[in-house]
């Protein structure tokens, strides 16, 4: 697989996946989702981009698997509901209009915005490996646009629930992914904690 390669401030303009792909999940709302990359972003092309993330939604314990939701990915002319973005750093302040940080990923309306930056790098102290975070990111800003809002630590040891700002903190849980644990949905009290915003070197 190339080495992804991005400068810290894009152009703004995007190339997206062309083709449709199958619907991800048995029953409930179907919601159509279009795939984006900034132009400026080289070594992942939107089908790549747009695999990994049917990846994650394939899998039983993404949103799918809660019976609640059923996700597509729309062709080039379909209608669609939203639209998962991979952009610069810079980019994503400009889509997602708050904090300005150029860290974190976001979803701002019909936008699910993946900070190209956590792409690449992660983490640090995250205590998994980047494809466990990548999951995260995408399960965590689309569970947003599925009306999710922040959740807290349940307990020491215990699993973060996928809604909780694990990019920031992860407040004595472990690193987890999926909004379905162990066959479950898996979720903790609604809050977020005011930690503060680390930098990229």
């Amino acid at each position: 697989m190339p080495d992804i390669e991005y400068p810290a401030v894009g152009g703004g303009a995007y190339e997206y996946a062309p083709t449709a792909g199958p619907v991800a999940g048995a029953a409930g709302r179907l919601l159509s989702y279009r795939i984006a990359v900034e132009r400026d972003i080289a070594g992942i092309s939107p089908a790549g981009f747009a695999e990994a993330v049917e990846a994650v939604f394939a899998d039983p314990r993404s949103w799918p698997g809660t019976g609640q939701w059923r996700l597509r990915r729309a062709g080039t002319g379909e209608r669609f509901d939203f639209t998962i973005y991979l952009v610069t750093p810079a980019t994503r302040d400009r889509l997602c209009h708050s904090s300005f940080d150029r860290y974190t990923s976001c979803r701002n309306g019909d936008s699910v915005v993946i900070n190209v930056a956590r792409w690449v790098h992660g983490v640090p102290d995250y205590g998994a490996d980047l494809v466990t975070y990548r999951q995260y990111v995408i399960n965590h800003e689309t569970g947003h646009r599925l009306y999710h809002g922040h959740e807290l630590c349940p307990g020491p040891g215990r699993p973060a629930p996928v809604m909780q700002q694990q990019t920031l903190g992860l407040h004595g849980c472990t690193a987890n992914a999926w909004p379905i644990v162990d066959g479950r949905s898996y979720a903790g009290r609604s809050g977020q904690y005011d930690d503060p915003l680390p930098r990229d070197p």
